[in-house]
């Protein structure tokens, strides 16, 4: 199957239920595959063809969801991009993908027009807003006349659907390729595991859907079975429970810090909402620790269940039993659909409980974009070499000891260290850098900064990360910095 047939489908059944919602603004099922249509319609009109890129700077909205849909439908390969990227960073991951067409909106334009001539394959820009009415392509004027019938064009399920990347703005970035098929197996595995239905109405808060959480797991997951998917902006708590009581909200999905937000709002203040409609409350994108799943059921009386995947196998691979019965410290079991193993450094399946590198095999990605040595890393006969560390007890039940890979998970984003080091060490007073993650409750970890500056350079802890906010996205930016003279046993 693909995308543009699954969402025929979900018409078909489903026809005039509300989809997606943002505040008053409802689209059912039907308006979104009209509205979807016309994206479809306007980008072949401007010259996409199947396989094109078209790159997605948006927040989340019900324009997102269409637009997304219009990419697929029209078989260009949509891009989602975070909307916190710098220029540099955008410049990093368009110049990977080269897309043909760009749609944002006027306030993330803003940055980019005094640049747009170095992006010299993009030949088209579709804003959102009004700032630059005349100037680029109205999305207004599209909605407003473009042809709501379906498009001609023939998707296979082997077409790709989106590029997600994962490593970040790099020299090198890895842009995980989604094939139809596997986005579509992979929403159908999740809706399977969280036993959802039409009558689920799940709120997106706090995930970006150019995230695979909030992109697959939430927003594809939920139009497969029917569901309503109810965005809530902004990091309010409050507001996140207030939602919750007033949508009558049956699913939630956050990683570990809003439950951390959750659990302490609730000591602190007692729960002053009625969360009785919720029956599934999930956590994913960072590790999660026994004592905020304890605390959380104490406070709320309700089960906090954990589940593991990563970007290249498009969701999660691994799922608590929902009623609660999972052994505190696993991510689960393994979902049909999936297979597991647990290797040695050659590739050897180790024995249960005896900790290695997890592997799985199912709908994985197809590549990373334009990166075929990368893609050798990390597949190998099928499967996908995850990077995590981790072992299997004798019931299956997957935990997780560490990471084999260079990473920082700060609040469920995953940060590469060279990232941040590559934008410290251009700094004018720079000599060297060392980037590294520290445990913290809260966030789970934060990004560490150790600078050795050039003889006789002095600079601030502010004027770094002034530099670096000027030159990344700001979660990625270091918590804290140190000033050494050297790096101990390196020479640097």
């Amino acid at each position: 199957m693909n995308l543009k047939l699954m969402l025929e489908e979900a018409v078909r059944q489903y026809g005039g239920k509300t989809a997606v919602a943002l505040g008053e603004r409802r689209l059912s099922y039907t308006e979104l595959d009209e509205a979807s249509n016309k994206v479809a319609n306007a980008l072949i009109k401007m010259g996409v063809e199947k396989g094109d890129r078209v790159a997605m700077l948006l927040p989340n909205s019900p324009d997102f969801v269409t637009i997304y849909f219009g990419i697929v439908k029209s078989g260009g390969i949509a891009v989602p991009l975070d909307t916190r990227y710098k220029v540099d960073e955008l410049a990093s991951l368009c110049d990977d993908c080269r897309p043909k067409v760009l749609v944002t909106e006027s306030a993330f334009l803003e940055p980019l027009v005094p640049v747009l001539p170095r992006f010299n394959y993009i030949e088209r820009v579709i804003d959102l807003g009004a700032r630059y009415e005349g100037q680029f392509v109205s999305y207004r004027e599209i909605m407003a006349t473009s042809s709501a019938h379906p498009v001609e064009v023939e998707l296979e399920p082997e077409d790709i659907a989106h590029i997600a990347y994962t490593s970040g703005p790099t020299l090198h970035p890895r842009g995980v390729v989604m094939s139809h098929r596997s986005v579509v197996a992979e929403a159908a595995i999740s809706g399977d595991g969280f036993q959802q239905t039409d009558k689920d109405i799940t709120l997106l808060f706090a995930l970006p859907m150019h995230h695979v959480f909030g992109l697959v797991i939430i927003l594809l997951t939920s139009i497969y079975k029917g569901s309503a998917v109810v965005m809530l902006p902004g990091l309010s708590i409050p507001e996140l429970m207030g939602a919750i009581e007033r949508e009558r909200t049956t699913i939630f999905m956050g990683v570990p810090f809003v439950y951390v937000l959750a659990v302490n709002m609730a000591e602190e203040e007692g729960v002053r909402y009625d969360l009785s409609s919720l029956r599934l409350c999930g956590s994913a994108g960072a590790p999660l620790s026994t004592d905020i799943i304890q605390r959380f059921k104490k406070c709320y009386g309700r089960e906090l269940i954990d589940l593991w995947g990563l970007t290249e196998s498009a969701a999660h691979v691994t799922l608590q039993p929902l009623d609660g019965s999972g052994k505190l410290g696993s991510v689960g079991r393994v979902l049909p659909g999936w297979e597991l193993k647990i290797v040695d450094d050659s590739g050897k399946e180790l024995p249960l409980n005896q900790p290695g590198e997890v592997i799985v095999r199912g709908p994985i990605m197809n590549e990373y974009y334009n990166n075929p040595q990368a893609t050798a890393e990390v597949i190998k006969d099928g499967w996908l070499y995850t990077g995590d560390i981790g072992k299997v007890d004798g019931d299956g039940n997957l935990f997780l000891a560490g990471r084999k890979k260079e990473l920082i998970i700060v609040k469920g984003q995953n940060i590469y260290p060279g990232d941040i080091k590559g934008v410290l060490c251009a700094q004018s007073k720079v000599a060297a850098a060392m980037v590294v993650g520290v445990p913290d409750e809260l966030r789970g970890e934060v990004v560490r900064a150790i600078i050795r500056l050039k003889e006789g350079e002095v600079a601030t802890e502010e004027e770094l990360r002034r530099f670096c906010r000027e030159h990344m996205a700001d979660y990625k930016l270091p918590r804290q910095i140190m000033f050494v003279d050297s790096f101990p046993g390196t020479g640097a």
